[in-house]
């Protein structure tokens, strides 16, 4: 049995409107590239000079003359890609008030500790914090637990620099920094 050939036995050529397109794109750029040339023979600057100070030729057109296959704009706004209109810049917003901040828990704990005078445990420290109104839990089932493991782990990262001092199973005191 003999295999069948999946492929064309031969490829179609570019149809006869791409190859009209080509050469309409060519002299397109021909034309460009020879405006731009002219451009810069008028109105070459001296050397030394940041920028002209003369107004360019008056024979320097002042916008490329649209061509034949385009059209040009009929209502004298500015288009955008696609022949869209361009989109006004929108009014800016006014600027909102900032929020105040919330304090953490870790900066509520130290507060509570700074005025305690007797080491608190963490389930201690959080009712403390709620009744003095500086932090309550947002919806969490454990907050002493999770206040508990970010006093160990700040006294952990920073040693000496930390707030936070623990002086038995559970008890944590102000370390003064």
């Amino acid at each position: 049995m003999a295999k069948k050939n999946s492929t064309p036995a031969t490829k179609n050529p570019k149809p006869a409107s791409a190859k009209g397109d080509a050469a309409k794109t060519e002299k397109a750029r021909k034309a460009a590239l020879a405006e731009v040339r002219a451009r810069i023979d008028d109105a070459a600057p001296p050397a030394g000079d940041v920028a002209p100070t003369t107004a360019p030729a008056s024979g320097t057109p002042e916008a490329p003359a649209p061509d034949a296959g385009q059209q040009a704009p009929t209502s004298g706004k500015a288009r955008g890609k696609g022949g869209r209109k361009a989109k006004e810049p929108a009014a800016a917003k006014p600027a909102k008030e900032p929020k105040a901040k919330r304090l953490s828990a870790l900066d509520a704990a130290a507060q509570v500790l700074a005025k305690s005078a007797k080491p608190m445990s963490a389930a201690e420290l959080v009712e403390q914090m709620a009744t003095q109104g500086l932090w309550s839990s947002p919806s969490g089932k454990t907050p002493s637990a999770t206040l508990y493991a970010a006093m160990i782990r700040e006294a952990a990262a920073k040693g000496g620099e930390s707030r936070f001092k623990k002086v038995d199973r559970g008890m944590f005191e102000y370390a003064g920094k």
